[in-house]
Formats: structure tokens, C-alpha cells, sequence
């Protein structure tokens, strides 16, 4: 067979090796974990790929958020629950 051919089939078929191996990379590197962040209701930062915990402002600086009803959103929002009623 023509050299040229079998040097043209072994170039592409390293392409070929070449870009399956990034897109393995990219998937297992950026995109599960990623994934795995916004199934935790978590914050994910694409440049330095971090998984962040949202954190409330009451939380921060102590002042709890007066209307109840608010305060179960803004906890729903960021993944956590409300907490349970005083006990008597």
C-alpha cells in the first residue's frame, strides 16, 4: 500500500486518541463534579472550580430574619431547612 495512506491513517487516528482523551478529561475534570454541585444546591465557580456552601446573611452577622415566612425561603434557596419550633 502507498506509505503516504498508512502515515495519514496513523495522524488521524492519533487525532482521533488525542481528542477522546480530552474530552474524558473535560468530562471527569469539569463537568461531573460540576454536576455533582448543583445536585447538592450548591454554588459552583467555573475559574477555580469550586463547590461553595451558600451562606445566609442572618448567619454572618446574627440577626435573624424576622418574618418566618421569609426565613423558610431564604433557607429552602439555599438548601437547608427550616429549623424546628422551640419545644416548651
Amino acid at each position: 500500500m502507498n506509505p503516504t495512506i498508512d502515515r495519514l491513517k496513523l495522524i488521524f487516528l492519533g487525532i482521533f486518541a488525542v481528542a477522546n482523551l480530552g474530552i474524558l478529561v473535560w468530562t471527569v475534570g469539569w463537568a461531573w463534579p460540576q454536576e455533582r454541585c448543583n445536585d447538592a444546591h450548591r454554588w459552583w465557580d467555573h475559574s477555580q472550580r469550586v463547590c461553595a456552601q451558600p451562606v445566609l446573611i442572618s448567619d454572618l452577622t446574627g440577626r435573624v430574619i424576622a418574618d418566618p415566612k421569609a426565613r423558610a425561603e431564604a433557607m429552602a434557596a439555599i438548601g437547608r431547612r427550616a429549623p424546628a419550633p422551640p419545644k416548651p
